[in-house]
């Protein structure tokens, strides 16, 4: 197993708390890769900064970005090939929209991706998204 990989899975479980308290364990990715005193928040979209603090904690590329298709710029695309623990851009809203989602390859079928990641239903964990909001995956 990569390292990244094991790091992000020793976060399993990490969440949001509801209402006006911010988990410090969610904040800690804002704020070790460099996005201390900004203001931000648990609710703050924060899955580019778990992949983010993954790699940066494994010591692999990073793009210090808080958006998810930030991600499509690092590393070289797999996308025929994707091994566990590359990197999965999705998108979300609309194909065209800036907006995505980013997280780790655990597996996939010909319908579903199960992507680790940080931000899924407000917490880290390990969830299926359909095959065809993939954008690329990428090796670092």
């Amino acid at each position: 197993m990569n390292k990244v990989l094991e790091i992000a899975l020793s976060q399993i479980g990490i969440a949001e708390i509801r209402g006006k308290k911010d988990n410090p364990e969610v904040l800690k990715y804002f704020n070790e890769i460099g996005f201390n005193g900004e203001m931000l928040k648990d609710e703050t979209a924060w899955c580019s900064a778990f992949a983010n603090w993954c790699c940066q904690r494994a010591g692999e590329k990073m793009t210090r970005k808080l958006t998810a298709r930030s991600w499509l710029k690092i590393g070289r695309t797999v996308h025929d090939s994707p091994r566990m623990g590359d990197i999965v851009v999705l998108w979300r809203e609309s194909m065209e929209s800036w907006k995505g989602h980013v997280g780790f390859f655990i597996r996939q079928d010909e319908n579903w991706i199960w992507v680790l990641g940080g931000n899924q239903n407000n917490k880290v964990c390990i969830k299926a998204y359909h095959q065809n909001r993939l954008l690329d995956f990428r090796r670092l």
